[in-house]
């Protein structure tokens, strides 16, 4: 890392202590080991109960009148702060598998203050100290959400160091070339999980081209994994699929790990079904992965319209200065009407309106016919980078979605959901093959996995799949990891044309 003129940039003090590898000296051969997990969890623990010290000690002050009163809430304050720290720590909250990546960390942060609140409460009510109620509803919600912005920022920090090839554990593959290969691609891609392949064992030692496979060297057999496993000091060993593991074998292997150090993982090759969906449970003395049918109905996705609804409220009162000065751009900048409306398709294969502000010229859609040579979207999309058909203020409100604020209307009248699988034109939905219909299983949505994940600049078969996977994994934390995600990706303007 370097700055304009060439010399060193400093790290930020936190970034330092943390990509800092205080080990001893090994083998060439051997993959670091760091101390940066550790530190990393110290760091969160201390986050959290810096942020429920300082929240109850804030408020504790505030609720205080007189000395009496500052006793009982400084009492209470302590209370809750024991309350909340025992519940993040019985709902592993702090556990090492889950920090750093996906919704699960922020999940069981969530559980763990709600735990506390309510065992707060429950105290409450058995004592008849009915002072309890401001920490209950007001304290420890509040700390939650400090708590959870505190974690995502040391997220980011540590998201920051692994694109710079810092703090990643390393991995040892094992398995088939070809599964082994597309695990290279998915680590390589998506650097922020924190996986890097640093060494491989195929059932006969070589790989597709002498002894390696996209750059990384095999160094053994499957039979001699286990061996290589405590020799090299690997943090995580991915088993992918090769007709050589069978179940005898990958047990005998999950023997010869203990000890070592080593998480022993295995992708599961029937389907790419994930989250919420997926249960495992012993039946007959046999471990079967249970996979359940995805919920389209019942009280989450009732919770998830009364969200919607409130949401689009919200984001309507707070985006109507931004919504006024919108529209008085598109009136002034060109001649046509202030709203496009167009037919998409939405739930079930129905059809209904969608509003968004004009950012083209009159007739866009008759020129698109002219346009079709020049056509650079994937699959069923039409898209083109430099469409002539933009307006200038179009260009603008297409670079940060305002363009798509009016489908807040959308939503509130239930056509369509905050998060979801785009919107298909008509057109596009009757070329559809019948594993793509099922995105119009549910509602689709103003923001979506796709739209997170790089929007236009995404070849269509990986937005397909996207979709496919927010539709068969979806919750209510993934919706709301989404908006929070959706935010960054408009300020940004990445892939938006």
């Amino acid at each position: 890392m370097r700055d304009q003129l060439g010399a060193p940039r400093r790290r930020p003090v936190i970034l330092r202590g943390l990509s800092a590898n205080r080990r001893l000296p090994q083998e060439p051969s051997r993959p670091p080991v760091g101390g940066w997990e550790p530190r990393y969890r110290r760091y969160v623990i201390t986050s959290d109960v810096l942020v429920t010290i300082l929240s109850a000690v804030a408020v504790g002050g505030l609720l205080s009148v007189g000395g009496a009163a500052l006793f009982k809430d400084l009492t209470l304050g302590f209370l809750s702060v024991v309350s909340v720290i025992c519940s993040l720590a019985v709902n592993r909250a702090w556990h090492p598998t889950v920090l750093g990546q996906g919704a699960e960390e922020y999940v069981r942060l969530s559980r763990g203050m709600f735990a506390g609140a309510v065992a707060l409460g429950l105290a409450g009510l058995a004592t008849g100290v009915v002072s309890t109620r401001p920490w209950v509803f007001i304290v420890i919600p509040a700390t939650a959400v400090v708590a959870l912005l505190a974690r995502y920022l040391l997220r980011q920090l540590l998201h920051r160091l692994r694109y710079e090839g810092e703090c990643l554990l390393p991995v040892m593959a094992a398995g088939g070339v070809d599964t082994v290969r597309d695990l290279i691609a998915r680590t390589k891609a998506a650097p922020h999980v924190g996986w890097r392949v640093d060494a491989i064992c195929t059932v006969d030692g070589e790989g597709d081209s002498g002894m390696e496979v996209d750059g990384v060297s095999v160094i053994g057999t499957l039979d001699e994994l286990a061996d290589h496993v405590r020799r090299g000091g690997y943090r995580i060993v991915a088993i992918t699929a090769d007709p050589y593991w069978t179940p005898r074998r990958l047990q005998q292997l999950a023997w010869k790990l203990e000890g070592s150090g080593a998480e022993m993982v295995v992708a599961p090759t029937l389907m790419e079904v994930a989250g919420p969906r997926l249960h495992v449970s012993g039946v007959l003395g046999m471990p079967l992965l249970r996979v359940s049918a995805p919920a389209f109905t019942g009280v989450r996705r009732f919770v998830k319209g009364v969200v919607d609804r409130i949401g689009a409220v919200l984001l309507l009162t707070v985006g109507l200065p931004v919504m006024a000065f919108a529209a008085a751009a598109v009136a002034v900048d060109s001649r046509g009407g202030v709203f496009y409306k167009q037919r998409r398709v939405g739930k079930d294969g129905k059809e209904f309106t969608i509003l968004k502000f004009r950012t083209m010229v009159r007739d866009a859609d008759r020129i698109k016919k002219d346009l079709a040579d020049a056509n650079e979207g994937a699959g069923v999309l039409f898209k083109m980078r430099r469409d002539p058909r933009v307006t200038r203020v179009g260009a603008v409100l297409r670079r940060y979605s305002i363009d798509e604020l009016p489908q807040l209307f959308n939503v509130l009248t239930g056509a369509m959901s905050l998060v979801g699988p785009r919107p298909p034109l008509p057109e596009e939905s009757a070329r559809y093959e019948a594993d793509v219909r099922r995105r119009l299983l549910v509602k689709p949505g103003l923001t979506g996995l796709w739209q997170v994940s790089g929007r236009s600049d995404l070849p269509w078969e990986e937005a397909v799949r996207l979709d496919l996977r927010y539709v068969e994994d979806w919750s209510l934390a993934l919706d709301a990891m989404i908006l929070w995600k959706t935010f960054r990706a408009v300020l940004g303007g990445q892939g938006a044309y």
